[in-house]
């Protein structure tokens, strides 16, 4: 079963093919998404790795976390399950 990791510390240039190329020495990699700011169309500096399996995802954290990649230290965990955003917001008087 596939296991997501999160991936933090990522320089601004770190593209999801380079990720993906480095991650794959840990195992098979399922997906692979560095996450883009909407307003500026530049990375936010961290992502998401899929591993393939709780082996791969094991392995790939051993050899990742607190490793340097493109100049920056990695931070590489089990990410987290996402929570439920409510919708809305906002709302206001028009008076």
């Amino acid at each position: 079963m596939a296991k997501k990791l999160y991936v933090g510390g990522l320089s601004y240039s770190t593209t999801e093919d380079a990720l993906s190329s480095e991650f794959s020495k840990a195992g098979a990699v399922a997906s692979v998404k560095v996450i883009i700011d909407r307003m500026t169309g530049k990375s936010k500096g961290f992502g998401f790795v899929e591993m393939g399996s709780d082996e791969d995802a094991t392995k790939a954290v051993e050899m990742f976390n607190g490793k340097e990649f493109d100049g920056r230290t990695l931070t590489v965990n089990e990410a987290r399950p996402e929570e439920k955003r409510e919708g809305g917001g906002g709302g206001g008087s028009w008076r």
